[in-house]
């Protein structure tokens, strides 16, 4: 008889730095494919790794791996406390995006570190991880990975929108999924929050006190990622090359930056809807918190957005790899070729016994 019903550990953690979120989950393949959320946390990341993983990108060869061997030895510490603190039992697996530390599919390479044989065997669970390298080798972007969960999770929206380091769209055109991504959201913000000494702009507060700079924003919106079709997807080096640079050369107040900056963000991602009251749009992630952020938005289209529980907005992305893991143990495709660009839908992703 088919398994149908899972146990699973989902782990994602985000460009953001914000921590690692662990989601506890069953998922059903009984009729439709549904889950139930059994427990959830963020484990907030120390400043000393925080600074390890924004450096790691400037890391040589043999400091990388000396960096990925630590990584999955803490990461490993991580779920093992999320486990012992929620009771968990009778794992199917644990399915693990990693960090990601490299993303330059035009050259092949994606590198996520914490995904090593090590952890399932520190675990003692079936590990299912490493999900975007195999799409970069078929000629994939390697992102978005989520839409696949989109599609089978959530297809009463049409449009699913995460607002995490950066926002990306998901939706089915021509029976075909679409999804890419949008602009950067908080890899900027927090970046300069950052610098006033604090992690995030609560409420977007900060933001609505500034004032928008016109000329940077034209700056911003003439920046060629934009004028791309997709799929397209964006990495923290593009931030790092052209959006920071660009930014700081204007010398603003940092509640100027983040006022622009959203204004900015919050067109681009209207720019990619209908203009449609009728339209249902999904927002998760972070960003869907920043209340200024989201009044940008709705000033800015029509669509009907929707703010679901705090649960689904933080751990979505940690639940679709979840699903991302129970696929790949099913054999079953979890990647889509007409999201990534690559060479034919596959079931990506490594999975090492304990």
């Amino acid at each position: 008889m088919e398994k149908t019903e899972y146990r699973v550990i989902g782990v994602m953690s985000g460009t953001s730095l914000d921590g690692i979120d662990l989601v506890f989950t069953e998922i059903s393949f009984e009729n439709e494919v549904s889950f139930s959320i059994l427990a959830s946390e963020t484990f907030s990341y120390t400043a000393e790794w925080r600074e390890k993983l924004s450096n790691a990108i400037k890391l040589d060869a043999p400091e990388l791996t000396s960096l990925d061997s630590e990584y999955t030895d803490y990461l490993a510490n991580v779920i093992s406390e999320f486990i012992t603190k929620y009771d968990i039992d009778l794992l199917d697996a644990v399915c693990s995006h990693g960090h990601t530390i490299k993303h330059r599919p035009k050259k092949g390479i994606t590198l996520q570190i914490g995904n090593l044989p090590k952890l399932a065997k520190a675990l003692k669970i079936p590990v299912v991880c490493d999900f975007r390298v195999q799409d970069v080798e078929l000629g994939g972007q390697g992102a978005p990975l989520v839409p696949i969960g989109d599609r089978l999770f959530f297809p009463q929206y049409k449009y699913c929108i995460n607002l995490g380091g950066f926002a990306n769209v998901s939706l089915e055109r021509n029976s075909q999924r679409i999804a890419y991504d949008l602009c950067p959201v908080n890899t900027v913000f927090n970046y300069f929050m950052n610098k006033v000494g604090k992690e995030y702009d609560e409420d977007g507060q900060l933001a609505r006190s500034g004032k928008i700079n016109d000329e940077l924003l034209q700056d911003l919106h003439s920046l060629s990622f934009y004028k791309k079709d997709p799929p397209k997807s964006l990495g923290i080096e593009w931030v790092n090359s052209d959006i920071i640079p660009l930014i700081e050369k204007y010398d603003l107040k940092i509640p100027d930056i983040l006022k622009t900056f959203a204004v900015h963000a919050a067109i681009q991602i209207a720019d990619s809807l209908d203009n449609d009251n009728a339209s249902d749009v999904l927002l998760t992630g972070g960003g869907a918190f920043n209340n200024f952020f989201i009044e940008q938005l709705k000033l800015k289209s029509a669509c009907n957005f929707i703010i679901p529980e705090k649960q689904l907005i933080d751990f979505k992305e940690a639940l679709i790899f979840a699903l991302l893991g129970v696929l790949k143990l099913r054999d079953e495709v979890n990647v889509l070729c007409s999201v990534t660009g690559a060479k034919m839908d596959h079931s990506s992703g490594r999975i090492y016994e304990p």
